[in-house]
């Protein structure tokens, strides 16, 4: 059952910008929530290279409709990036099969910790194949719901090429997935959101996987599934399917069963903040954690970027790569410092923080490069949650539309501005649509990075 919910979300969006979603003071003044009755315990499932502070916007606003914050929990897949191929081994990536077994524990967690018999499972991208796979091979019991945001369920490609690959609709992981007259599994309910045409991994043209001009065999309802809930959520991106407040709303409605109370995220009065740092072994993005990295949180002007006063928290990880918790001000611009050893100074610059997190983690920016062996300075402006949409979205780095930003179908999460030496430690401003963060530049001589990090 495919439906297209653009009218109807387009309500949910005006709600959203009404409510201030990336203005904190529109925040503030909305009302506390009221508790959420019968909603399972949520898992929430990131996707490829990934890790689980992407649902850090989608915890809050699930706290701000009454779900308890005990009740929820984010996996961080060790290994987050696949295999070439699903059945050969490769250092720091996983299988399939590793996916499947590992998310099992996390379920065996929740379930333990909240008493529950059923949990809902909510998946992005290759989060979902492995709730797909842990349903089909003898997990559906433990499973109510299950909500997949753009999840190649027939592939990102479907070649002769590549066979093993986890995304190849032909290989034989997917096709065991999807064999018989429905894809789903009996006794669990599933949601598929998709977009219409934006995703760049729903696409027929193979340029997005490296041949371009090559039919995928794939097209934009590639994530729906035979006997799913299928909504198509418009011309929203790949990431967004999960992350978007869009996306939020039909998640919140499949699982609760009634529309959330609101889609704006309630501040609280009181933030802690704390996570896990994690490695790039070998350049392979990995939830490994780090020993011995340095964490700085300053304060800083929404303004300048300049830090106000002292840090208000310093500390060093131990073997367990955690951080925190941090207390911090929910109205303050913040600049988070990772000192990781062999790896690149990071400055990260973010917007407030309204509610508490344990899921801030963090990972040192990729190493300076010859692309910038000339800049005196490199700032990067980050999305995490989404890609630049241009001209569908509002994207400026120090002053203009980033020339590495392509037009078309969003494809692209970093932006990148060089700066000659004279220029090192002035501010640079990154605005996305609505969300405005100014980052200094900090001198490329000294192995540092900055980074302005959008939250939404």
């Amino acid at each position: 059952m495919s439906i297209s919910r653009r009218m109807l979300l387009k309500g949910a969006s005006v709600l959203t910008l009404a409510t201030g979603t990336f203005g904190l003071s529109a925040l503030a003044q909305t009302t506390p929530p009221a508790p959420a009755p019968q909603v399972p315990p949520i898992l929430f499932v990131h996707g490829n290279g990934d890790q689980a502070g992407l649902w850090i916007t989608t915890l809050w606003r699930m706290e701000s409709n009454g779900v308890a914050r005990d009740r929820m929990m984010a996996i961080n897949f060790t290994d987050p990036l696949a295999r070439s191929d699903d059945a050969v081994a490769q250092p720091n990536r996983s299988s399939s099969e590793d996916q499947r077994r590992e998310l099992g524990e996390a379920i065996k967690e929740l379930k333990r910790r909240t008493g529950a018999a059923r949990i809902a499972l909510v998946g992005n991208s290759r989060g979902g194949n492995s709730i797909r796979s842990y349903i089909k091979n003898g997990g559906g019991a433990d499973v109510s719901h299950a909500v997949l945001c753009g999840v190649p369920n027939h592939g990102v490609f479907d070649w002769d090429d590549m066979p093993g690959s986890e995304f190849n609709g032909r290989g034989p992981f997917l096709r065991g997935l999807n064999e018989g007259d429905s894809e789903v599994t009996p006794g669990t309910a599933f949601l598929t959101l998709r977009s219409d045409g934006n995703d760049k991994f729903a696409q027929p043209d193979g340029r997005f996987v490296g041949k371009p001009g090559a039919q995928t065999g794939i097209t934009s309802d590639g994530p729906a599934l035979k006997g799913a809930t299928n909504l198509v959520l418009g011309a929203i991106d790949h990431r967004e399917t999960a992350f978007h407040p869009r996306a939020f709303r039909e998640i919140y409605k499949f699982i609760a069963g009634r529309e959330p109370g609101q889609v704006a995220i309630t501040p609280e009065a009181e933030v802690k903040l704390s996570g896990l740092v994690t490695g790039t072994p070998g350049g392979v993005q990995t939830n490994r954690p780090v020993a011995g990295a340095s964490v700085e949180l300053h304060r800083v002007s929404p303004d300048t970027g300049e830090r106000l006063g002292d840090p208000v928290y310093k500390s060093q990880t131990g073997a367990d790569g955690r951080w925190g918790p941090a207390l911090v001000d929910p109205t303050s611009y913040l600049e988070i410092v990772l000192t990781s050893p062999g790896s690149t100074t990071t400055h990260l610059y973010r917007s407030p923080f309204p509610r508490s997190s344990d899921i801030v983690h963090l990972r040192a920016a990729r190493p300076l490069g010859p692309a910038d062996a000339a800049a005196g300075a490199v700032v990067i402006m980050s999305r995490p949650r989404g890609y630049f949409g241009l001209p569908r979205d509002v994207v400026l780095l120090d002053g203009k539309e980033p020339v590495d930003v392509k037009t078309g179908v969003p494809t692209d999460s970093i932006a990148t501005l060089r700066l000659p030496a004279a220029e090192a430690g002035r501010a640079v401003v990154a605005l996305f649509n609505e969300e405005r963060i100014v980052a200094r530049a900090w001198p490329a001589s000294e192995n540092r990075i900055a980074i302005a990090e959008l939250t939404y």
